[in-house]
């Protein structure tokens, strides 16, 4: 990894959000769901010729309780001013707004489809998106077939047909790859890279390792529940074997949880470092019940973080075991449940998993895990470090965030949720005719810039299946890059980049205070049944994923791990498990 490569979203709010601006047509009137009714009515201006544009806010009948126990979330109210415009209010500054907007699990939704197609769950598998590609086929275990969305309001995709199939075998990829019968792969296995760049039909295109592998302990489930036997844990894997062993060129050992090359992401001290003595001796002053046989659960997906699971899982099995005389059984799980499991908190053994960047700030690797919404995910947050967490997200100015953020790590240290183990190097693989073929840092690879030669269909593979097509109940990267091609946000990450730019808004302008978002939307928009793009979509959208008891909020599992994890939590949450 390149740590000098650094990126501010402090910038962002400075420039892109203030240069762009457009206007979009009024719209016929679309229902939100929820609590959700008819906000202001349409401008005088509106020409007579048009309906009434019904603008709806959410919540209807005033705001989010900000600050008020149980609501931990940073949205006060959605709004649409009129069709072209859209208004978030905050209950704290938002300094890495923009780069949360743009990510894909808040793709923005036709609401009339949202309310014919969410209960049922028909949207997990017929996605109705803006994107330059829509969904053609789906053959179950087999491929996902896509197509160029012909109305596209932006630069149309240069390859007609786009198939994306699946094997979490990297020699089976590359062996794929080399067949000719794909032309692309991700994540090509350690021991085969030399040999791909050596091949003159193919490219290798590095991907910087913006994601963290861990070992992760749920401290409400016995014995993970002691602090000291966390530390211990932590202190009792060699991780630098680990990474010398299993991990690519571009990888190394972490030392904090967010990857250096993102700006604060390594301020204060560093993780535990290996001392096996030291923690036997903690595990023996705690009383720890060696007679037991602990379970590590894990999931065979191939992941940047985590290049070969299996191989890794049995290497930490080996190290628990002659490292600190713990016994542990190898549970490995089907990949969706494994992640369920994980989001409902039941867990029970050490389990490996791993984080990618979506973008680049430490509120996307912090927040999410750690933050007031992380959920169940290591038991109960710990409020120490969630009070550090939100001095940094909260400020824009560089010094208190540099505070929070060594603040936050040394808690991170002191309380051991997780081992935090690597930041893996991983890449993409092309045949050399693919022009615009490219890897992205947050393996969010956009197809419809690259030509396939004379071709008219796209073959790639990646490590898994997608597990649905509605990805605002998803936090699987395989499903997520599918999503990426069907359905836009209102902000974009530029291809191959980090940097936000204007997608389905044209801009967001920020009040002084970082707490108002004024958002105007891009005009002639229409989804791939034809319905126009307005206002109300975007706040329909958001607000399935912000209100459990929004009827649409439905999804695959019901999770939507990410709404909390990176807006403080939900409207209307939950009772806290008893």
């Amino acid at each position: 990894m390149t740590r000098t490569t650094r990126w501010s979203p402090l910038a962002v709010i400075g420039t892109v959000a203030i240069v762009f601006a457009a206007c979009t047509p009024a719209a016929s009137p679309s229902a939100s769901g929820g609590t959700a009714t008819t906000g202001p009515s349409a401008p005088a201006s509106q020409p007579a010729s048009e309906a009434p544009f019904d603008a709806i806010a959410y919540p209807a009948d005033g705001e989010a309780p900000c600050g008020v126990d149980p609501y931990k979330g940073n949205f006060k109210k959605i709004s649409a001013i009129d069709a072209k415009t859209v208004e978030f209010q905050l209950c704290a500054p938002d300094v890495a707004f923009l780069s949360k907007i743009a990510f894909s699990a808040f793709g923005i939704h036709d609401s009339d489809y949202l309310e014919a197609n969410a209960a049922n769950k028909a949207y997990l598998e017929k996605p109705n998106g803006t994107g330059p590609y829509k969904l053609k086929s789906w053959d179950k275990g087999s491929r996902l077939v896509l197509e160029a969305n012909a109305d596209y309001w932006g630069n149309k995709a240069l390859t007609p047909n786009l198939e994306f199939r699946w094997s979490d075998q990297a020699a089976q990829r590359w062996l794929e790859l080399q067949s000719g019968s794909v032309d692309g792969i991700d994540n090509p296995g350690t021991d085969d890279i030399a040999a791909i760049k050596a091949n003159t039909d193919v490219k290798f295109y590095a991907r910087e390792g913006l994601n963290t592998f861990y070992i992760g302990m749920n401290n409400t489930i016995e014995p993970w529940t002691d602090e000291n036997v966390r530390k211990a844990i932590a202190m009792g894997i060699d991780r630098k074997r680990i990474v010398d062993n299993f991990y690519p060129e571009g990888s190394e050992v972490a030392t904090h949880f967010t990857p250096c090359a993102i700006p604060f992401g390594c301020e204060g001290e560093a993780t535990w470092g290996f001392n096996a003595a030291a923690a036997k001796q903690l595990l023996t002053e705690a009383n720890f019940d060696f007679s037991k046989t602990y379970k590590l659960s894990f999931r065979a997906a191939v992941r940047g973080y985590l290049p070969d699971p299996p191989q890794i899982a049995t290497a930490i099995q080996a190290q628990l075991k002659d490292n600190l005389g713990i016994n542990v059984s190898l549970d490995l799980q089907e990949s969706g449940a494994f992640l369920d499991a994980n989001a409902a908190g039941t867990l029970d053994g050490l389990f490996l998993l791993g984080w990618g960047a979506d973008y680049p700030d430490p509120t996307n690797f912090l927040d999410y895990h750690f933050g007031s919404g992380s959920g169940k995910k290591f038991g109960k947050p710990f409020d120490d470090i969630v009070a550090a967490l939100n001095k940094g997200a909260q400020s824009a100015d560089e010094a208190t965030r540099k505070a929070a953020y060594a603040e936050a790590n040394g808690l991170i240290k002191k309380h051991a949720p997780a081992v935090i183990v690597a930041h893996g190097g991983s890449g993409t693989v092309f045949k050399k005719d693919v022009t615009g073929a490219h890897s992205s840092p947050l393996s969010t690879e956009i197809f419809s810039v690259m030509k396939a030669g004379d071709r008219d269909t796209l073959v790639w593979m990646q490590n898994a299946e997608p597990l649905s097509l509605y990805c605002g109940d998803e936090t699987d990267g395989e499903t997520l890059r599918a999503c990426e091609q069907i359905n836009e946000s209102l902000y974009a990450y530029k291809v191959a980049g980090t940097a936000v730019e204007p997608s389905l808004a044209t801009e967001c302008k920020p009040s002084a205070d970082l707490m108002t978002w004024t958002c105007t939307l891009r005009e002639g928009v229409k989804f791939h049944d034809g319905a126009a793009f307005d206002a109300n979509d975007v706040v329909a959208s958001f607000a399935a994923q912000w209100d459990t008891k929004n009827k649409n909020h439905v999804g695959r599992s019901g999770a939507f791990e990410y709404f909390p994890g990176l807006f403080g939590g939900y409207l209307n949450p939950p009772p806290p498990a008893s």
